[in-house]
């Protein structure tokens, strides 16, 4: 592996850049007419502009993508998160144009991006999984008697893909069908297939993620958990690690059964199992994975020290695994805010627009994983996320105390963030004692402008 095409847009093109020029590998940037002032594009050796402002036409459009890989002479290709990135299709026509893929074959993203066939493939290790349905329908008539089975409230999922798109919360029957409209076509919108599943639906659970990885040699580590529960709307908006409720046995059980899973897959390179856990009972079961690297891995490297990005590509060069699986974790905390363009005071509106101010605040143990700059114009075309602050302390309490001090500090103008949105949170009692789950922000921040900025 001599020269990467990096396949992706913001933060996550501009890390890349940098692990390839940190490894010795030059890079070939893409970017759509309204990221020509993107950062990344300076930080790779080349930047070729691959279409239109919409994602269709640029950063989905994948033969576009090859065709650039192989005009600039790439022998690889980074998919980051979104966009391609647990494309299989996209995988499988890299691997026909010579071009390695940086992440898992596509036969595992194809089986774990079915979320029914992930389902089945978990039960059949003897992994938990939430009580649902056995296939995806597309019709709500269909899904109806099933519906009834599971009993309300319940979830919506599409089987084709994650992230929140194409999922419901139906709480009672005369809601399902319109429900179910809904889903469905958001399904075919984001990921091409309209079929849901139904899922038993647990209102007071977190949400829990394994990190693992696994070279072609057969040697697999996890780096254990994070815990994703403050989200709106199935959107992660806070991630840290480890869990503030995970006791020992389960923690323990959920990563073996995360390492399980994808030596049954022979998986390769960086993946995420995603769990949901019952505090009260100890109980977790297996929802989904990701078979790529999330949005949230800085929490896991600012407590381990391992760069995940550039073992991307060491594992896709062939080369072993460079770390074992750590122990568990010692108490030290790492919590990350992911700050969005977005208007939390109006029920989290995009705001697209220019930084007037943008002041990050600085010093030890922080990190801001960010394309955004003062004087950036914040584009209306794709995701909000502007950057991740990350905060890690000796203790969980240390980091909260880090993190709101953080956020006092950071300054920023001409937009909307959901900076205070964060400074609010963390002052909550809930937070600090660690008794989230994954709706309370949708059941205590109803009428946002109520309770953010004063």
């Amino acid at each position: 592996m001599k020269r990467v095409l990096i396949a992706n847009r913001g933060e996550i093109a501009l890390r890349a850049a940098r692990a390839c020029r940190k490894l010795g590998l030059e890079s070939v940037a893409v970017y759509s007419a309204a990221d020509c002032n993107s950062p990344h594009l300076w930080a790779a050796d080349r930047a070729i502009c691959i279409g239109p402002p919409p994602a269709s036409a640029s950063y989905l459009n994948a033969a576009s993508l090859i065709e650039v890989a192989r005009r600039t002479n790439c022998d690889a290709v980074y998919p980051g998160y979104g966009f391609l990135s647990e494309n299989s299709e996209f995988a499988r026509q890299c691997d026909d144009a010579g071009l390695v893929f940086v992440g898992p074959p596509p036969e595992a993203i194809a089986l774990m991006g079915d979320k029914v066939a992930a389902r089945r493939t978990a039960s059949s290790l003897g992994i938990p999984i939430v009580p649902g349905s056995e296939q995806g329908f597309l019709a709500a008539a269909a899904a109806a008697p099933f519906a009834e089975e599971i009993g309300f409230p319940l979830l919506l999922k599409a089987s084709g893909g994650g992230g929140g798109r194409g999922m419901r919360t139906v709480r009672h029957a005369d809601e399902f069908a319109a429900q179910f409209e809904q889903a469905t076509a958001e399904a075919q919108a984001s990921f091409g297939r309209a079929d849901i599943y139904l899922e038993c639906f647990f209102p007071r659970v977190r949400h829990v993620e394994v990190q693992v990885f696994r070279d072609r040699h057969g040697t697999s580590a996890h780096l254990w958990e994070r815990d994703c529960s403050v989200q709106r709307r199935h959107q992660k908006l806070v991630e840290e690690a480890p869990s503030p409720t995970l006791r020992g046995g389960a923690r323990r059980e959920m990563a073996e059964a995360a390492l399980a899973l994808i030596e049954s897959l022979d998986y390769e390179n960086a993946g995420t199992v995603e769990f949901i856990h019952d505090v009260e009972s100890e109980r977790y079961f297996f929802i989904e994975m990701n078979t790529r690297i999330q949005v949230e891995h800085p929490v896991t490297e600012m407590l381990t020290g391992i760069d995940l990005v550039a073992e991307q590509f060491r594992v896709a060069a062939g080369d072993p695994l460079s770390f074992a699986t750590p122990g568990a974790p010692d108490g030290r905390c790492a919590i990350e805010f992911r700050i969005n363009a977005e208007d939390a005071a109006h029920d989290f509106r995009p705001a697209p627009g220019r930084l007037t101010i943008w002041r990050p605040p600085a010093g030890p143990g922080l990190r801001l994983d960010s394309h955004a700059y003062q004087g950036y114009d914040v584009p209306p075309y794709y995701d909000s996320l502007l950057g991740k602050l990350i905060v890690c302390a000796d203790s969980r309490m240390q980091a909260i105390e880090a993190a709101r001090h953080a956020l006092r500090c950071f300054e920023v103008a001409g937009i909307e963030t959901t900076i205070p949105f964060h400074a609010d949170l963390i002052t909550r009692a809930e937070f600090e004692r660690g008794e989230l789950h994954t709706k309370w922000v949708e059941d205590h921040f109803i009428g946002m402008e109520q309770h953010v900025g004063q």
